[in-house]
């Protein structure tokens, strides 16, 4: 199995483990700025954004997670992004050998569909903040013989990934999670190849349309959620519709080609 340069830090003994990004940086030889020291983007002028409500990540950052109360939140049939999972797989035009990064990965379960996907010459990086989720994926991922798969412990400012790493970053309904979108997006933006993709999928916030929980959840609108990712220097390339979606969008951009 042809293994990037990367990867050689995170392949023990044929398992997967959980990795820091100092391991990451410091065995790659890649400087990674101070945390919080992003480059800053302005927000953009016709955003509708507020502030993400207050500890709206404080379950996911606790020891105390019950990962197996959320697997029956998120892996159930009535999620739409569950039940769709074919539809966006498809929109997600994996090629095999494809570098993913699953940002906000929760229980990895596209993570894991990915890792099938891209094949032995490929690899996916789950993404998230919460080390239980991560530790839930590295054990479910060896549990499974998943070998192409690390998890990386991100901040509320950076995925943590070096540069021109990944072809593929995939959002599933954690964008309007990001405390810190444009240092986020500007992570992204650096981890992200030339010509490399951003999948973002979140929900519909249309007041008198929209669900109160999500009116109250959600930040932003698509259109501002769209207007920030361009901000950071991604090129918008189109909707797909996907036919099992009532509540949720899905966008598709990509970092110019050098």
């Amino acid at each position: 199995m042809k293994r990037h340069w990367i990867d050689q830090f995170f392949a023990v003994s044929g398992s997967v483990f959980l990795a820091s990004v100092s391991v990451i940086l410091a065995a790659a030889n890649v400087a990674q700025p101070a945390s919080g020291q992003d480059v800053p983007t302005a927000p953009p002028s016709n955003s509708e954004s507020t502030s993400v409500p207050e500890g709206i990540n404080a379950n996911f950052k606790s020891s105390e997670l019950d990962v197996d109360e959320w697997i029956a939140r998120f892996e159930v049939e009535s999620r739409e992004v569950y039940a769709a999972r074919d539809e966006v797989l498809a929109a997600c035009a994996i090629k095999p050998g494809d570098r993913i990064a699953d940002v906000g990965a929760g229980t990895g379960f596209y993570s894991r569909l990915f890792a099938k996907r891209t094949g032995w010459d490929g690899w996916v990086y789950s993404v998230d903040i919460s080390t239980s989720f991560l530790q839930h994926i590295a054990d479910r991922a060896t549990n499974e013989g998943i070998e192409n798969l690390t998890t990386v412990l991100g901040t509320d400012t950076s995925i943590r990934l070096p540069p021109e790493s990944v072809d593929l970053v995939f959002i599933c309904d954690t964008y309007h999670h990001f405390e810190s979108p444009q240092q986020t997006l500007a992570s992204i933006s650096r981890a992200l190849k030339p010509g490399g993709r951003l999948i973002l999928i979140d929900f519909e916030r249309i007041p008198g349309v929209s669900r109160e929980w999500l009116l109250g959840h959600v930040r932003a609108g698509k259109d501002a959620f769209k207007a920030e990712v361009i901000e950071s220097g991604l090129q918008f390339v189109d909707e797909v519709k996907v036919q099992g979606f009532e509540e949720n969008y899905l966008l598709r951009f990509e970092k110019k080609a050098k």
